[in-house]
């Protein structure tokens, strides 16, 4: 199905496929309903000419009515052997029983509006009509043929199926009915970075594809959603896939992949209780909470990786004194409690062993993990050979740093270019002694692929592209690097201050951890004092009193006013930002659908929205207990 024509009624919506004989699905407006049928058999209802469309992303019922989702505009990423790749570059909302946005009064329906379109402009979203993009090359590989049968929707992780909330009506009625006919209409998407490249290493042409997928499970951004929850789900978890495909014969440039290789990896935020508490300042209240209760939900967090990937390499990148050194051990108190011997812990502090812009000396981490991953290996596939599973990965270097950003990058991609080099050599393609970093065009095209990835799972969490992308990219550390990741770093506080709130909103009310439905109360009232509400505004108008004095003409006996004038005025502002400063939790921009859990154990936090914000929503059971100064604050969700 390479696209679907769209056709619009005041009574149905009805998508239609290209295919001369093939299926068309008909939505009622009034009640959600679906039926299926073929096109030879339909009287399709259109208004207008139909417009052509590439996918459903899915449905979502906010506070009034339910807004269809529909791709209306793709890319194509390239191809994986002869599957097809699309990023959604536009995505469109209709609504069900409205017929059109202009007869929506209500300003909260609005406000949900806006938030599923400010999400929608974030992405990248991906999809394939063919491939399974969510599971790696070895879970696509070793499940059983029954599962291959399935429709694509049912072979996808669930982790990684991005629309998976919005696809619940569409699963259900399939459920329910048992009708294959829509299966071809559910579409999972994938949310992450997704990069194809055609190239060629010592005249053997290959397709080099990096997949980061990113988890719907505790999404959001960096200051509001740190840590572990009680279903053992850590914050910011992305799994990311090398994948080089080959032929076996020929030096064709199109590559069918019949020999298929990967590698991969994964990044989470430390499993345990901890946040970093926004207060304008620039560095936050660091919160480590109780570490008995943190044992629990990781026990949960590792079974399922352990599942998933077998034996963790757990990689903590996080520095060993000052402001981090409680992350740090709030880690090894959980690795020490659960005493997995498939947990293996290695700390790595990157800041003290890479100091003075000397990131080369990652390569002291990869001596000492070299032993793991050798026995860890890789995926490898033959379509050529009778078994055609010729190895498979057994185990996973998991890498955190605080953000799983920027030094997780670095890591991860000199990681990568390690087992790229003993996969090449493994295959032939490299002798004993050689290398992927010798081969300069090459080496381009992986770092600055690598580089992109940083970027892009680096915006999606912190909102800004990531910082020491300039030792990605070229191998070295710059001034110029260093400057702009000064740069981002201020980009970087402005955005998770006051600008996150409406972001994490817009993913929680996306991903379904929000429910306008179930929820009467509006979220979107300023709950604060007036007094409170009013400082910023004594403050601006303070600034331009100032500014006006200097500025504006005046007579030249008039400066003993003016000096008691501007006195007053500087006294107002100073008197002003001593007590933003000082009240910060006022100010921070906060989620207001979901208001973060660690808010009510903050002195200063009353008032915040709390009363409105479905508290614990997102990871209804835990339990945060304030260890700070020795007082213990509890409070059950």
């Amino acid at each position: 199905m390479s696209f679907l024509n769209f056709h619009t009624s005041q009574s149905t919506y009805t998508f239609a496929s290209d295919a001369t004989n093939g299926q068309c699905l008909v939505i009622n407006r009034q009640d959600g309903s679906f039926r299926t049928a073929s096109r030879t058999s339909l009287q399709i209802q259109s208004e207008s000419s139909p417009q052509r469309v590439f996918g459903i992303m899915g449905i979502s019922q906010l506070k009034l009515d339910r807004y269809l989702l529909v791709i209306t505009g793709r890319r194509s990423v390239g191809r994986i052997g002869r599957d097809d790749v699309f990023e959604a570059t536009k995505v469109e909302l209709f609504p069900m029983r409205f017929k059109s946005f202009a007869q929506i009064k209500d300003t909260e329906e609005l406000e949900y509006v806006a938030l599923l379109k400010a999400h929608l402009k974030t992405g990248p979203f991906y999809f394939s009509h063919t491939m399974d993009l969510t599971n790696t090359l070895q879970r696509q590989t070793t499940n059983t043929s029954t599962h291959h049968a399935d429709p694509l929707w049912a072979r996808a992780d669930e982790r990684f199926f991005w629309n998976r909330y919005l696809m619940s009506d569409l699963i259900d009625y399939r459920t329910r009915t048992h009708d294959t006919n829509i299966d071809s209409f559910i579409l999972p998407i994938t949310y992450g970075f997704l990069e194809i490249r055609q190239t060629a290493l010592k005249g053997k042409p290959m397709t080099f594809v990096l997949i980061s997928r990113r988890s719907r499970h505790r999404a959001g951004t960096r200051y509001f959603t740190r840590g572990i929850d009680a279903q053992g789900n850590v914050s910011n978890f992305n799994e990311t896939e090398q994948l080089v495909l080959m032929d076996s014969t020929g030096k064709s440039s199109i590559v069918d992949g019949q020999i298929k290789i990967s590698y991969v990896q994964t990044r989470g935020s430390v499993p345990a209780y901890w946040a970093e508490v926004n207060d304008l300042k620039y560095k936050p209240r660091l919160r480590v909470f109780s570490q008995k209760d943190a044992a629990i939900a990781a026990r949960l967090h590792f079974d399922q990786q352990l599942k998933f990937y077998g034996d963790q390499y757990c990689v903590n990148l996080v520095n060993q004194k000052g402001h981090e050194l409680p992350v740090k051990k709030a880690f090894e108190d959980v690795v020490r409690q659960l005493n997995d011997r498939e947990i293996h812990y290695v700390y790595f502090d990157f800041h003290h062993e890479c100091k003075g812009m000397r990131w080369d000396r990652v390569q002291i981490l990869i001596d000492q993990l070299e032993d793991g991953l050798i026995k860890q290996g890789y995926c490898h596939v033959d379509s050529t050979k009778s078994d055609s599973i010729v190895a498979k990965q057994s185990s996973v270097v998991r890498t955190n740093c605080m953000d799983c950003l920027d030094r997780t990058n670095v890591v991860q991609s000199a990681l990568a270019r390690w087992m790229l080099t003993r996969q090449m050599r493994a295959l032939g393609i490299l002798g004993p002694l050689e290398t992927t970093a010798q081969f300069e065009k090459f080496e381009f095209m992986f770092r600055n692929v690598w580089a992109d990835n940083a970027n892009t799972v680096s915006m999606s969490y912190s909102g800004t592209g990531a910082l020491k992308t300039d030792f990605t990219r070229t191998g070295k550390r710059s001034k110029e690097g260093a400057a702009s990741d000064g740069w981002n770093s201020i980009v970087r506080y402005l955005r998770n201050n006051y600008g996150d709130g409406p972001r994490q909103d817009a993913y929680d009310l996306f991903l379904g951890v929000y429910r306008p439905a179930e929820n009467h109360d509006s979220p979107f009232g300023d709950f604060r004092p007036v007094f409170v509400q009013s400082v910023p505004y004594i403050a601006w108008s303070a600034f331009l009193m100032i500014v006006a004095a200097g500025i504006l003409p005046r007579s030249s006996n008039a400066w003993g006013s003016m000096k008691v004038f501007v006195v007053f005025w500087a006294a107002v502002l100073g008197w002003s930002l001593q007590y933003l400063l000082a009240h910060g939790l006022w100010y921070v921009n906060w989620p207001k659908l979901n208001v973060p859990e660690f808010l009510s154990t903050e002195k200063g936090s009353e008032g915040i929205n709390v009363r409105h914000g479905s508290l614990g929503q997102k990871n209804g059971g835990s339990m945060f207990r304030d260890m700070e100064a020795g007082k213990t604050k509890a409070r059950r969700d």
